[in-house]
């Protein structure tokens, strides 16, 4: 699955391997306008067939263990971290079912609502992923995101989860191996390019064993920071959570509401995930979504760009072009200007990376033509730079190490070895022509992961809790509006707001209807009406 960065540096979502994020899409690409059917459903963003019966994730109890008690009462020592901010150290233990096993240190932030007399509580924030800094993201982005009445109303705070960002991130391959890695060819046409992206896989599963370690590697799931994010809601003395999640940000509210569903405040999961959905489902459907989102930007460019490196022919035409430029470039990698070559890999990450949101569409198309015109890769090696997060000393952000270290801890790879993934591999390019072979290659690296799954899809009602409401988009690349809408509908008190627009995630300045609804959810605790549209 893939993440990305939004118009104040979200980091949200890829697939489990080397194009790797947390979302997904939909098989069934007949329509640019995936609006409801007559029986509720939406026209893209869903599977072709129904996925397996989840389990209903059940309700811890409402009394704190008496084990756990001691990391609910814990005092932080808070210091200041420079633009407003203050940052501590939170303790939590490494096993919530046998604390006396150990611990382990998060980082974590604030910032004191302005107004304190009519101080709300502490809104806690993720940005996605799995693995991206909802820390760094907090201090970057709040003030950009949310106006100024609900900055004066709650504390801006973030938790890094376990395995990112300050909270002992989870480590494996050095720059110049992750190098390699990016450039492996993702949609192998022989046994020996097949052999060479199975053992990539490997070498990446094993890097990361050896440089994290088996404990933390066990320790990082979803519901364990969902836990997390009790003990810390406690320590900054609320009696509920308030909560604004992104992309996987919305698995991991979802699942906090499941497991605490009286401790629910004010809670908006937009581009929201399934948490019922296998992870054969997601990253198929995922594919689609892309899929989706380049045909949207595919119109765009060839009816309103004389100059459209796709042509003037429509979004049917623009996929067989671009589909032929990949094919050609995995055939002769282009120049760069730099000691690494434009591969097929790392172009489809670089277009995919473009489609995240509207405003990088400019980018995209520039980058297209000076590919697919001038022979030359720069700059569609920049947009995957920028995805993969490689800074120009060549190091790497450690997301791309806790992504599919918490993906394949949360749920069973989507194809267990090569035979089953060969028998799911035309649903994946049914799906998605562009890019449904990648992302079904990508379904192996969980395969080889070094520790077994905890984790496994669930079903999510949170019955008792106050409303929550779930954002979708109807164009989002990575975390197709299906998804959303099965979010709602499964959450006893899920309240659907619909973003009819393009890009992954709605809420913070592309819609006045989005940012007026969800504020006046935040401020006044008013939802709006359940299925309400926004353009």
């Amino acid at each position: 699955m893939m993440r990305a960065p939004r118009t104040t540096v979200l980091t949200l979502c890829v697939a489990t391997t080397l194009l790797a994020a947390a979302c997904s899409s939909r098989s069934g690409l007949d329509s640019l306008d995936p609006s409801p059917s007559e029986d509720g459903s939406s026209e893209a963003g869903g599977s072709s067939e129904p996925p397996p019966d989840a389990p209903a994730l059940e309700p811890l109890p409402e009394e704190i263990p008496g084990e756990l008690q001691s990391y609910y009462d814990q005092e932080l020592a808070w210091s200041t971290c420079g633009g407003g901010y203050q940052c501590a150290t939170l303790t939590v233990p490494l096993d919530y079912e046998n604390p006396g096993d150990g611990d382990m240190e998060l980082r974590v932030t604030r910032s004191e609502a302005t107004n304190q007399g009519q101080r709300i509580g502490a809104l806690m924030m993720n940005p996605g992923g799995p693995g991206a800094s909802a820390v760094d993201f907090v201090q970057s982005s709040a003030e950009y995101i949310f106006p100024t009445e609900v900055l004066a109303r709650y504390d801006m705070v973030g938790i890094d989860p376990r395995g990112t960002g300050g909270s002992q991130p989870v480590e494996c391959l050095n720059g110049a191996a992750m190098d390699e890695y990016t450039m492996t060819d993702r949609t192998p046409d022989d046994d020996a390019e097949q052999d060479a992206l199975l053992a990539a896989f490997d070498e990446f599963a094993t890097a990361c064993a050896e440089n994290s370690g088996a404990d933390l590697l066990s320790h990082i799931s979803t519901v364990e920071t969902a836990r997390d994010m009790d003990v810390f809601r406690s320590v900054l003395g609320d009696d509920q959570l308030h909560y604004l999640g992104f992309s996987y940000g919305t698995k991991l509210g979802a699942v906090y509401a499941g497991l605490f569903p009286q401790r629910v405040g004010r809670l908006v999961l937009d581009a929201a995930m399934d948490p019922r959905l296998p992870t054969l489902y997601t990253d198929r459907e995922q594919s689609g979504g892309f899929e989706t989102a380049f045909r949207s930007f595919a119109e765009d460019c060839t009816s309103s760009f004389p100059s459209c490196p796709l042509g003037s022919e429509g979004a049917d035409d623009a996929s067989s072009r671009l589909s032929a430029f990949f094919e050609q470039v995995d055939a002769e990698p282009l120049p760069t200007g730099t000691d690494r070559p434009l591969t097929e890999s790392l172009a489809t990450t670089g277009v995919a990376n473009a489609l995240y949101a509207e405003f990088l569409w400019p980018d995209l198309r520039a980058a297209l033509s000076a590919a697919m015109n001038d022979g030359q890769g720069a700059e569609l090696l920049s947009l995957a730079d920028d995805y993969n997060e490689r800074g120009p000393d060549g190091t790497y952000g450690s997301s791309n190490f806790a992504f599919p270290a918490i993906s394949c801890l949360d749920s069973p790879a989507g194809n267990a070895d090569v035979a089953e993934l060969e028998s799911n591999l035309g649903s994946f390019e049914d799906a998605s022509p562009t890019f449904g072979r990648d992302f079904a290659w990508a379904t192996l690296l969980c395969a080889a992961w070094p520790v077994e799954p905890t984790g496994h899809p669930v079903s999510i009602a949170a019955e008792g809790s106050a409303d929550i409401l779930v954002v979708g988009t109807l164009r989002d690349p990575a975390t197709p509006y299906a998804w959303a809408e099965g979010l709602a509908d499964q959450l006893s008190s899920g309240v659907l707001l619909t973003y009819d627009g393009d890009g992954h995630g709605a809420y913070g300045g592309n819609s006045p209807c989005i940012d007026s609804a969800v504020d006046a959810y935040l401020l006044q605790n008013t939802s709006p009406e359940d299925g309400t549209t926004c353009s």
